[in-house]
């Protein structure tokens, strides 16, 4: 029995089933979560589905998260999507049911849960439950509503189809989820909208952000800066792909401070592999497409001369996100 069926197998079997992503949601995680779990519910009306997480700034037009109560969670199945590591998970409760499940497609650095479906090579975890869709003989049935969160992860997990992780398969299961009837003009759209705080942010980003020798570039956001744009952290996400734009720019990072002083990395790379540069400041992630924590300011200086070094030892060969 492959691992589809068997996942397939445990959906049928309990009568509730509560999803949980990661922390700090994209809308990758959002689409496989909800897309899920309007899935499970359009096939399985008879079934309880929750989908929990805390609000997601900037993504309720894909879906919405649940209240939860603590008792839905005995006798449970829980299923994480889209999350590479424990501390990640959205909701504490996740260890609370009495079966998990993990879907993903980050490196699987972290192999939590008791039946465990992790393919690195996909585009995104809403690629995958797409896979699940069809690997069900019938059983899984995906509707519109649900094919529009399904491909609005695709589309945000692969930067509209740009990065090197869109493969054939990708763009097949993107026209898979279009045959529904959905509007993926509108999906798009949505996608690239900006809020006016984030396109005066870009502004500033665009002239000041800092460029190395070996063309690795950074932008240092403090508190003050996102206080003046009247933004969060949140409020970031649609600034981390300018960077990239430039095109003698070989990886980028932005450095984004949170309330506690410590600072977010958004890490991200056009050919080099920029994961084990994560991995040194508890981070991890794709090979292109990263996450870290530095806990002040005393750390930028180090993290970008180890990024320039990536960015000089770049030949120009390609590496999957």
């Amino acid at each position: 029995m492959s691992t589809q069926e068997k996942i397939i197998e445990q959906i049928e079997k309990y009568q509730t089933i509560i999803i949980h992503r990661h922390q700090r949601p994209d809308p990758d995680a959002i689409g496989s979560q909800c897309g899920l779990a309007t899935i499970i519910r359009d096939s399985f009306p008879d079934k309880t589905v929750y989908q929990v997480g805390s609000k997601a700034n900037g993504l309720a037009w894909i879906d919405s998260e649940q209240e939860v109560p603590d008792q839905a969670y005995q006798n449970a199945l829980v299923v994480v999507v889209d999350t590479a590591n424990t501390p990640r998970v959205d909701d504490t409760r996740y260890t609370k049911g009495k079966m998990m499940i993990k879907i993903d497609h980050h490196p699987n650095d972290d192999d939590f849960g008791d039946l465990t479906w992790v393919v690195p090579e996909a585009s995104s975890t809403s690629e995958l439950i797409f896979d699940l869709v069809d690997s069900s003989n019938g059983k899984l049935r995906l509707l519109k509503d649900a094919a529009r969160m399904l491909y609005a992860g695709i589309v945000g997990d692969t930067g509209r189809f740009m990065y090197d992780a869109t493969t054939p398969h990708t763009m097949r299961v993107a026209a898979g989820l279009m045959e529904t009837g959905f509007d993926a003009a509108s999906v798009n759209r949505q996608l690239d909208d900006i809020e006016p705080a984030v396109a005066r942010l870009s502004a500033y980003v665009w002239e000041n952000m800092q460029i190395t020798v070996n063309n690795a570039a950074y932008i240092v956001l403090t508190s003050d800066i996102l206080n003046k744009f009247e933004l969060g952290d949140a409020g970031t996400a649609g600034i981390v792909p300018l960077l990239g734009k430039v095109s003698t720019v070989k990886c980028w990072t932005i450095f984004v401070q949170q309330k506690d002083g410590s600072y977010r990395l958004r890490i991200r790379s056009k050919k080099a592999v920029i994961n084990e540069l994560a991995k040194q400041y508890g981070g991890g992630g794709h090979p292109l497409a990263s996450g870290a924590v530095i806990k002040d300011d005393s750390q930028i200086s180090e993290f970008v001369k180890k990024l320039d070094q990536i960015a000089a030892s770049d030949t120009g060969e390609s590496n999957d996100k």
